[in-house]
Protein backbone atom coordinates (compact mmCIF):
# COMPACT_ATOMS: atom_id res chain seq x y z
CA UNK A 1 0.00 0.00 0.00
CA UNK A 2 1.26 3.51 -0.76
CA UNK A 3 2.32 6.05 1.82
CA UNK A 4 -0.29 8.21 0.72
CA UNK A 5 -2.99 5.84 0.91
CA UNK A 6 -2.20 4.60 3.97
CA UNK A 7 -2.25 7.99 5.56
CA UNK A 8 -5.67 8.54 4.95
CA UNK A 9 -6.62 4.93 5.41
CA UNK A 10 -4.92 4.90 8.89
CA UNK A 11 -6.69 8.44 9.81
CA UNK A 12 -9.53 7.32 8.66
CA UNK A 13 -10.25 4.74 11.13
CA UNK A 14 -8.62 6.77 14.40
CA UNK A 15 -11.47 8.75 13.36
CA UNK A 16 -13.85 6.18 13.79
CA UNK A 17 -11.72 5.31 17.12
CA UNK A 18 -11.41 8.42 18.52
CA UNK A 19 -14.84 10.21 17.32
CA UNK A 20 -13.88 13.27 19.75
CA UNK A 21 -10.97 13.50 17.40
CA UNK A 22 -7.31 13.15 17.80
CA UNK A 23 -3.89 14.71 17.35
CA UNK A 24 -1.16 13.40 15.94
CA UNK A 25 2.09 14.82 15.78
CA UNK A 26 4.78 12.03 14.12
CA UNK A 27 8.17 12.77 13.71
CA UNK A 28 8.67 15.63 16.60
CA UNK A 29 12.54 16.87 16.13
CA UNK A 30 13.44 20.50 17.78
CA UNK A 31 9.71 20.62 19.13
CA UNK A 32 8.27 20.72 15.54
CA UNK A 33 6.44 17.78 13.68
CA UNK A 34 7.36 16.55 10.36
CA UNK A 35 3.64 16.04 10.18
CA UNK A 36 0.69 16.56 11.92
CA UNK A 37 -2.59 15.95 11.99
CA UNK A 38 -5.54 17.65 13.71
CA UNK A 39 -9.27 16.56 14.16
CA UNK A 40 -10.05 18.15 17.57
CA UNK A 41 -12.86 20.97 17.48
CA UNK A 42 -11.91 23.27 16.11
CA UNK A 43 -13.22 25.32 19.35
CA UNK A 44 -10.88 23.25 21.25
CA UNK A 45 -8.05 23.82 18.88
CA UNK A 46 -8.06 27.62 19.08
CA UNK A 47 -8.72 27.69 23.04
CA UNK A 48 -5.63 25.40 23.05
CA UNK A 49 -3.53 27.62 21.15
CA UNK A 50 -4.85 30.65 22.54
CA UNK A 51 -4.39 29.50 26.12
CA UNK A 52 -0.38 28.29 25.38
CA UNK A 53 -1.88 24.83 26.62
CA UNK A 54 1.09 23.00 24.63
CA UNK A 55 3.46 23.45 27.50
CA UNK A 56 1.09 22.40 30.01
CA UNK A 57 -0.90 19.42 28.74
CA UNK A 58 0.00 16.36 30.80
CA UNK A 59 -0.56 14.33 27.95
CA UNK A 60 2.26 15.66 26.12
CA UNK A 61 4.74 16.38 29.17
CA UNK A 62 4.15 12.57 29.42
CA UNK A 63 4.40 11.72 26.02
CA UNK A 64 7.92 13.75 25.93
CA UNK A 65 8.90 11.38 29.14
CA UNK A 66 7.64 8.04 28.31
CA UNK A 67 7.03 5.68 25.43
CA UNK A 68 3.79 3.88 25.58
CA UNK A 69 0.28 4.44 26.06
CA UNK A 70 -1.53 6.23 29.09
CA UNK A 71 -5.24 7.16 29.43
CA UNK A 72 -5.87 10.87 30.76
CA UNK A 73 -7.54 9.50 33.68
CA UNK A 74 -4.15 8.37 34.43
CA UNK A 75 -2.83 11.56 33.97
CA UNK A 76 -5.28 14.15 35.59
CA UNK A 77 -3.28 14.65 38.74
CA UNK A 78 -0.96 16.19 36.86
CA UNK A 79 -2.99 18.66 35.59
CA UNK A 80 -2.32 21.96 37.48
CA UNK A 81 -3.74 24.17 34.52
CA UNK A 82 -6.61 22.06 34.25
CA UNK A 83 -6.02 21.41 30.23
CA UNK A 84 -7.96 17.58 30.56
CA UNK A 85 -10.61 19.91 32.59
CA UNK A 86 -10.93 22.64 29.62
CA UNK A 87 -10.72 20.09 26.77
CA UNK A 88 -14.08 18.01 28.49
CA UNK A 89 -15.89 21.63 27.98
CA UNK A 90 -15.00 21.00 24.24
CA UNK A 91 -16.23 17.35 24.05
CA UNK A 92 -12.70 15.49 24.69
CA UNK A 93 -13.68 13.45 27.66
CA UNK A 94 -11.89 10.39 27.80
CA UNK A 95 -8.78 10.08 25.85
CA UNK A 96 -5.16 8.15 25.54
CA UNK A 97 -2.18 9.67 24.59
CA UNK A 98 0.46 7.44 23.29
CA UNK A 99 3.79 7.77 22.07
CA UNK A 100 6.85 6.26 19.92
CA UNK A 101 10.67 7.13 20.84
CA UNK A 102 12.97 6.24 17.65
CA UNK A 103 16.32 8.28 18.24
CA UNK A 104 16.37 11.05 16.62
CA UNK A 105 12.47 11.33 16.42
CA UNK A 106 9.82 11.36 18.64
CA UNK A 107 5.76 10.56 17.33
CA UNK A 108 2.77 10.94 19.67
CA UNK A 109 -0.90 11.43 19.75
CA UNK A 110 -3.60 11.78 21.81
CA UNK A 111 -7.03 10.48 20.61
CA UNK A 112 -10.63 11.48 22.72
CA UNK A 113 -13.83 9.60 23.22
CA UNK A 114 -16.66 11.98 24.73
CA UNK A 115 -18.82 9.08 25.37
CA UNK A 116 -16.70 6.45 27.24
CA UNK A 117 -12.89 5.07 28.24
CA UNK A 118 -11.35 3.46 25.00
CA UNK A 119 -11.63 -0.63 25.16
CA UNK A 120 -7.95 -2.62 25.52
CA UNK A 121 -8.83 -3.87 21.87
CA UNK A 122 -9.26 0.15 20.68
CA UNK A 123 -6.14 1.24 22.29
CA UNK A 124 -4.54 -1.80 20.81
CA UNK A 125 -5.52 -1.15 17.37
CA UNK A 126 -5.26 2.67 17.95
CA UNK A 127 -1.36 2.22 18.78
CA UNK A 128 -0.96 -0.30 16.09
CA UNK A 129 -1.80 2.69 13.27
CA UNK A 130 -0.07 5.06 15.13
CA UNK A 131 3.10 2.99 14.95
CA UNK A 132 2.59 2.31 11.18
CA UNK A 133 2.01 5.70 10.60
CA UNK A 134 5.46 6.60 11.94
CA UNK A 135 7.32 3.76 9.95
CA UNK A 136 5.69 4.64 6.97
CA UNK A 137 6.23 8.60 7.29
CA UNK A 138 10.17 8.11 8.07
CA UNK A 139 11.39 9.77 5.48
CA UNK A 140 10.64 12.97 4.70
CA UNK A 141 8.69 13.25 1.67
CA UNK A 142 5.46 15.67 1.09
CA UNK A 143 2.38 13.74 0.93
CA UNK A 144 0.93 16.18 -1.44
CA UNK A 145 -1.94 18.29 -2.80
CA UNK A 146 -4.15 15.51 -3.33
CA UNK A 147 -3.55 13.87 0.05
CA UNK A 148 -3.98 17.43 1.63
CA UNK A 149 -7.46 18.23 -0.05
CA UNK A 150 -8.82 14.50 1.15
CA UNK A 151 -7.98 15.08 4.84
CA UNK A 152 -9.57 18.42 4.63
CA UNK A 153 -12.64 16.64 3.50
CA UNK A 154 -12.30 14.44 5.81
CA UNK A 155 -12.15 17.39 8.93
CA UNK A 156 -8.90 16.93 9.35
CA UNK A 157 -6.14 19.76 9.29
CA UNK A 158 -2.40 18.44 8.17
CA UNK A 159 0.65 20.43 8.77
CA UNK A 160 3.57 19.33 7.20
CA UNK A 161 6.99 20.79 7.72
CA UNK A 162 9.28 21.26 4.80
CA UNK A 163 11.96 18.85 4.97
Amino acid sequence: MKTEQFVIEGLARLGELAPAGFAIALHVRFQAPSYMFESYPPSWLETYAREGFLLQDPTVRWAMRHSGTKRWSELAAFDEADVLGRARAHGLVHGITHSIHDDPTLSLGGLARSDREFTAHEIREACEILQRLHDVTHRRETLGTDVSATLHEMAIVMTERPG
